[in-house]
């Protein structure tokens, strides 16, 4: 599946620079590919769409975090498997915006379980809607940057 069918918008961060009262981030990622590809890499052995807990998201850096036009690959992957789901290309200064605004929410609110939403379409159309609490950030030599990752209280990796 190419990385250009997909489409990222983020919502509810601008609260997080300006301090204003913290609203649960929300990532949403548009496909417009072969919709039966998507469906069927979100979906389970016995036919259901995975549930949060089977995936995984990451983002691996291509360049040095330090630089201000550093991109990046935000993964989803199938955590029993390893497949990837889905992969798309993503700035990697809004990517850790996103993760900082993820991690101040989680402060703020009393949600463990959600601190930040991940909604899926197909071609505009509603297919899933993912609470996360993780969110891995790997450099380009695949090093866990612990400082830069949403890691929730209690979880070893």
């Amino acid at each position: 599946m190419r990385r250009d069918y997909f489409e990222l918008d983020v919502r509810d961060v601008d609260w997080y620079e300006d301090s204003g009262d913290p609203h649960q981030p929300t990532v949403s990622i548009d496909f417009y590919g072969p919709p039966e590809e998507l469906r069927a890499r979100f979906t389970a052995s016995g036919g259901e769409v995975l549930a949060a807990k089977e995936l995984d998201v990451t983002f691996r850096l291509q360049g040095a975090i330090d630089d201000p036009d550093a991109r990046g690959v935000v993964s989803v992957t199938d955590r029993l498997t390893g497949d990837y789901v889905l992969e798309l290309n993503a700035h990697a200064d809004d990517v850790l915006h996103f993760i900082g605004a993820a991690r101040e929410y989680g402060r703020a609110s009393d949600n463990i379980d959600g601190r930040y939403r991940v909604d899926v379409s197909i071609e505009g159309e509603h297919f899933a809607t993912f609470e996360k609490s993780t969110f891995l950030v790997y450099d380009g030599d695949g090093t866990l940057l612990r400082g830069q990752s949403l890691i929730p209280s209690g979880v070893e990796l």
